[in-house]
């Protein structure tokens, strides 16, 4: 079994949380302004759950941002663990 969906629940977790301390919201703001329970943030953020591609957009309208835009990270991201670790992905 491929590691890379592991990977990819840690990288947009590691997104998600870099994006909402740089933007001063606490876990909790962060569920409220997305209908969601903290836990569930944190759940994302510890790369535990992976948020759906319609849940993806309701975190990114809680961050203010587009969906492309926190893709466009999660995938800077990826690519950064991959050349890091020797690979090409």
């Amino acid at each position: 079994m491929s590691e890379q969906p592991i990977i990819i629940k840690q990288i947009i977790g590691k997104t998600l949380k870099a994006i909402r301390i740089k933007q001063s919201l606490s876990q909790e703001d962060l569920a409220h302004e997305c209908g969601v329970d903290r836990s569930y943030i944190s759940m994302i953020e510890v790369g535990r759950n992976e948020p759906s591609v319609s849940k993806i957009f309701d975190l990114c309208r809680g961050l203010n941002i587009k969906p492309s835009e926190f893709i466009k990270l999660v995938e800077v991201e990826y690519q950064r663990f991959f050349q890091s670790n020797g690979e090409s992905k």
